[in-house]
């Protein structure tokens, strides 16, 4: 039998499991259409909201950074956070369990095959607000945004490690939590108006939650330097990296141990059916 080194297995396993999410786009074009045709008419609405508002035309760019933004955190909430329950129903987790890789590179996997999946919608996104409503983006600053971006996606998706590895134990209850904090969010990370605004005017403990969830920060940081000088942000850009930075090695991080106690009860208990 041909060894293979643990590093090694954790690649070839995050390749295995991005691989289904990737082909799979292709197998079912439908799925395309509705994730990217769908939102942008939900986006439209927002846009002629503030147009009949006479809103500044700044709104008009946050609104659609918001939508591209939001593809990420809808596939977070669905085929992350939820992943772990759902492959428990159809019976493959205790295969998961059973093979000699780990749960981490499992879900690593799951989200490399999830952010391709969700930038086909955030292109199309993107594309089609700059095309129909003449948004005009500053490149000015395009390394530090694809930097804030990119960490933003680690710390995202490390959430959704850790809210996967949760919701498991909580057996139905975990689509309710999923729910919860479905619609939730677009208020609490400013995913249509300035997070600025939510900063100034709701109590503390809101905004704390808000901070707590990468997109609210990620996203006020590439707008501040996509549209410079519109509306202030809650932090200068650079501040709000390090916060995202911070956010990433803490979900990263509480993902693992998380995972770790799945597998030991999975193991050594025999308990992972069971809740609690």
């Amino acid at each position: 039998m041909t060894h293979v080194s643990p590093v090694a297995l954790f690649f070839r396993t995050v390749r295995a499991r991005a691989a289904p999410r990737i082909w799979g786009m292709k197998r079912e074009p439908s799925w395309i259409f509705l994730e990217v045709m769908v939102p942008i008419v939900s986006t439209t609405a927002f846009v002629y909201l503030y147009r009949s508002l006479h809103a500044p035309e700044a709104y008009i760019g946050f609104v659609i950074l918001g939508a591209v933004i939001s593809a990420y955190w809808l596939n977070v909430v669905w085929a992350m956070a939820m992943q772990l329950h759902w492959e428990k129903k159809e019976g493959m987790l205790q295969l998961y369990v059973l093979s000699p890789t780990s749960l981490m590179a499992v879900l690593v996997g799951m989200s490399y095959g999830g952010i391709i999946m969700a930038s086909s919608r955030a292109v199309v996104t993107l594309a089609a607000g700059i095309w129909l409503f003449d948004v005009k983006l500053s490149t000015n600053e395009l390394p530090m945004v694809f930097l804030i971006f990119g960490v933003t996606l680690v710390a995202l998706y490390g959430l959704g490690m850790t809210l996967s590895s949760l919701f498991l134990p909580w057996g139905r209850e975990a689509w309710h939590l999923a729910l919860a904090f479905h619609e939730p969010a677009f208020f609490l990370t400013g995913m249509n108006f300035p997070l600025s605004k939510l900063f100034s005017t709701v109590p503390g403990i809101i905004s704390f939650v808000s901070a707590m969830i990468p997109v609210s920060f990620g996203l006020d940081a590439m707008r501040q330097l996509l549209l410079p000088s519109k509306i202030p942000g809650v932090f200068a850009p650079s501040t709000e990296l390090l916060a995202l930075a911070g956010l990433a090695v803490l979900f990263l991080v509480t993902a693992y141990v998380a995972l770790q106690r799945m597998e030991y009860k999975a193991r050594v208990e025999a308990s992972l059916t069971l809740r609690g």
